[in-house]
């Protein structure tokens, strides 16, 4: 991540901003770079870590922590970037994309950065036990997932 959040103080201002919406917007630079250019002197390496496997619960958290509703939640990672992107996306409105996630906000699971989908395995929070699966994933109306 560019720049990192190095001190509480940095992850208390974020949790702030989401909370008194200014910051209206949830998303991941993922970054998911091969190990090979990860293996490297720290300074070397490239920013970034795998965002989207992870985005999902890391999210619901903010929400059990009462940080954000779910509400405000679904709106950060839908709804207010696509109208910041000015797409036909984040709604289920007639004549919208049909871009759909459907979700087990209850499933409990550990991160296991051998079992990412992404050419990516890098991750802070690997081994974290956290709730919140992606079950389904649908694109321009095609199931994906």
């Amino acid at each position: 991540m560019n720049p990192p959040l190095r001190s509480e103080d940095d992850l208390k201002a974020i949790r702030d901003g989401l909370k008194d919406g200014t910051i209206d917007v949830i998303a991941t630079d993922h970054a998911p770079h091969e190990a090979s250019e990860k293996d490297v002197e720290f300074d070397k390496a490239p920013f970034g870590i795998v965002g989207l496997e992870t985005a999902l619960p890391l999210t619901l958290k903010l929400v059990e922590d009462g940080v954000i509703s779910l509400n405000d939640a679904i709106s950060k990672l839908t709804v207010n970037p696509a109208k910041i992107l000015g797409i036909n996306k984040g709604t289920l409105s007639v004549g919208s994309d049909a871009d759909i996630t459907i979700i087990n906000p209850e499933e409990v699971w550990q991160i296991n950065v051998k079992k990412f989908k992404s050419k990516g395995k890098n991750s802070p929070f690997n081994g974290w036990n956290v709730k919140g699966m992606v079950n389904t994933v649908i694109i321009n109306g095609v199931k994906q997932i």
